[in-house]
């Protein structure tokens, strides 16, 4: 029978997370494409006609989290190449914001297939470091996401050249993970493995701790991409180049991630959500108050605050609620996304009104302000259930 090569399966992983992340730093740039400065629509528009790389993400998520145990992680993973190959062929010949949402979407379900089949795989392969290879798994979506902004900085802002050669460039990383999964053996999910029925998976859903961590999912997501895809408009007014502070955030990002184990070990997930609400926080408002080289300052301490949100959310579920299956993480990742594209339009018309990208910012701050009492719940409760269980 054939082995499973899982370092080619982990690399093949990471160029899919790449094409997710590219085409969030990618979409940001539309922006000033299809904006008021572009074809004329609001930031409000785009804030809905962007709606659906999150909810389409949500929805691949949730039909795709129990479809990975049903038809398998490789048929999941051919939906989503076929539907990232589609929403980028939509995108390039986008003229509107009708055909800008239908691009949108299928790029957002392709996403989401990624993430709905990569997560489980991952956590089935390393069942020891579950928490520390999805931090190093995810290092590529802002990884990915510093690649997008760089990339499009230098095609459009420094080359001069189209908006369309810039969305081209997915097509690269696209090809290439299609040829590293091709042929390969890819394991069955942890819940098949250890043999929970499906009864006992969806009701594991309903458990107290995992609807509290999406409830917190809808937050740290919301707080972490809502910022990050609207920051060409946040920060229009503060920074000549808003794009270069986006890869200046994310690759602070992707090195955090890298350190992820140590952390881990000495914090615990529930320490390291904890930290990483405070230091987002108090990014989100120095980021009201600071303009010109001090913004990067701004964006760093919020960097720091967000590196770890995502996925040690998704680790903390995978650890301590197994049970819960690909499903739990589909949600999870379902749950933050759907939070996301009900805030972009809100961003937007509070950035269209007088009030500002000020206003905005500081509305957010009150997310991560929420999650430092919640996480601060969570360390006590999971410091008495080990407590409990040494005893």
């Amino acid at each position: 029978m054939k082995e499973i090569n899982k370092s080619r399966l982990f690399l093949a992983s990471c160029l899919a997370l790449i094409v997710t992340a590219m085409t969030f730093a990618i979409r940001v740039r539309l922006e000033t494409v299809f904006g008021p400065e572009g074809i004329g629509l609001t930031l409000e528009d785009l804030g809905y006609a962007f709606t659906p790389a999150f909810f389409g993400f949500t929805i691949a998520m949730i039909v795709g989290g129990p479809l990975v145990d049903l038809l398998g992680i490789k048929k999941i993973l051919g939906v989503a190449f076929i539907t990232h190959a589609v929403g980028i062929i939509l995108t390039l010949t986008a003229d509107s914001m009708t055909s800008l949402f239908i691009a949108t979407l299928f790029v957002g379900i392709g996403n989401g297939m990624v993430e709905a089949a990569l997560n489980p795989m991952i956590a089935s392969m390393y069942t020891d470091n579950k928490t520390k290879m999805l931090n190093r798994f995810h290092v590529w979506f802002p990884g990915g996401i510093v690649i997008g902004a760089l990339l499009g900085w230098l095609v459009m802002d420094v080359m001069g050249l189209s908006w369309q050669v810039m969305v081209s460039l997915l097509f690269i990383p696209l090809i290439a993970y299609g040829v590293m999964f091709l042929g390969q053996k890819i394991p069955v999910t942890e819940r098949v493995q250890l043999g929970i029925s499906n009864k006992k998976m969806f009701a594991s859903v309903a458990n107290p701790l995992f609807l509290f961590m999406v409830f917190c999912m809808f937050l740290t997501a919301a707080s972490e991409l809502g910022t990050t895809q609207r920051i060409e408009s946040l920060l229009k007014t503060s920074v000549e180049s808003p794009l270069l502070v986006l890869a200046f955030i994310n690759g602070i990002m992707a090195l955090g991630r890298l350190s992820a184990g140590k952390i881990v070990h000495k914090l615990k997930p529930s320490g390291m959500l904890l930290y990483s609400a405070i230091f987002t926080f108090i990014g989100l408002w120095l980021l009201t108050v600071t303009s010109g080289g001090m913004i990067f300052v701004a964006a760093a301490v919020f960097a720091v605050g967000v590196t770890f949100f995502w996925p040690t959310m998704l680790g903390f579920v995978a650890e301590y609620l197994p049970q819960t299956g690909a499903l739990g993480l589909s949600i999870m990742g379902g749950a933050g996304m759907f939070s996301v594209s009900l805030v972009l339009p809100i961003m937007g018309r509070l950035m269209d009104g007088a009030s500002g990208p000020g206003e905005a910012l500081r509305t957010m701050s009150i997310l991560p302000a929420i999650l430092i009492i919640a996480f601060l719940g969570l360390n006590i409760y999971m410091k008495k259930r080990t407590n409990k269980v040494q005893a």
